[in-house]
């Protein structure tokens, strides 16, 4: 078991469960208490559980991970997310702070697998359904390096889910700078003449949702909606029903916009 530092990339936790699939899906969830916008979001409280508690229960319960490990940063602040790891029994690897692409490499070292599937700390109505079908497409499509619901997206910003060959990852690795190393898989989707690329879409189109947690407004929406449906994952097309008769909750962040892929 790690304990915090602040040198160099470390790993920690328990070991993963093997699912027996063909491919081995590592998922890697990006969790860190800084946030330009919401500090401290990813350990904020809803109906009972932490909002990276939602996102870790959410990437199990797709039943399509071989293991599930948190990536969060060498910087003192996050002991409190490894913490958190702890109390979900939950493994977790530290890196750099401001180079992600590096912190999942050094997951994917510590955590060995054909695919990496990431998530990001911040999508706490995450749904398990979409998250197994996109590692069935996945496995799917032979020679496939990168396959993402938001290249052409219909899913409602929150909702995404990508996966990408352990091999493509390492690649970005040697090849990525500046801010593709933050957003960890951007060189791939920018850069297809390079990268065998799969946009999976779902009908009908409910991009314009917004059910990421990024604001204090994002929060407020993502508060309605757990206090209504309590301590479960909430299935989209259910959501999005309930949420079709909700106008005033939709609007409470239908004006945030969201950060362009250079602002790091």
């Amino acid at each position: 078991m790690t304990g915090p530092t602040t040198t160099p990339p470390v790993s920690g936790g328990a070991p993963g469960r093997d699912t027996g699939n063909a491919a081995r899906i590592v998922g890697v969830v990006q969790a860190r208490m800084g946030s330009s916008r919401l500090p401290g979001k990813v350990l904020r409280p809803l109906a009972g559980r932490s909002v990276l508690g939602r996102v870790v229960r959410a990437a199990r319960d797709s039943g399509v991970l071989a293991d599930l490990v948190v990536a969060t940063s060498t910087d003192p602040v996050d002991d409190a997310v490894v913490a958190e790891c702890r109390r979900l029994d939950v493994p977790w690897h530290r890196g750099p702070v401001d180079d992600v692409l590096a912190r999942f490499v050094g997951a994917l070292d510590a955590h060995p697998g054909d695919a990496v599937m990431r998530f990001t700390a911040d999508c706490p109505l995450l749904d398990p359904e979409i998250v197994a079908l996109v590692a069935t497409v996945y496995r799917a499509v032979p020679g496939l390096d990168y396959a993402s619901t938001s290249i052409a997206r219909t899913l409602p910003r929150g909702l995404d889910v990508e996966i990408i060959r352990a091999d493509a990852l390492r690649t970005l690795d040697r090849l990525a700078t500046d801010h593709h190393r933050v957003h960890v898989t951007s060189y791939a989707y920018t850069h297809p003449e390079l990268f065998r690329v799969l946009g999976v879409t779902l009908t009908p189109d409910r991009s314009t949702l917004r059910l990421t947690l990024d604001t204090e407004q994002d929060w407020a929406l993502v508060r309605a909606v757990t206090d209504h449906f309590g301590d479960v994952s909430v299935p989209l097309a259910k959501l999005a029903d309930w949420l079709h008769g909700q106008p005033a909750l939709r609007s409470l962040n239908a004006d945030v916009r969201q950060k362009r892929l250079e602002e790091s």
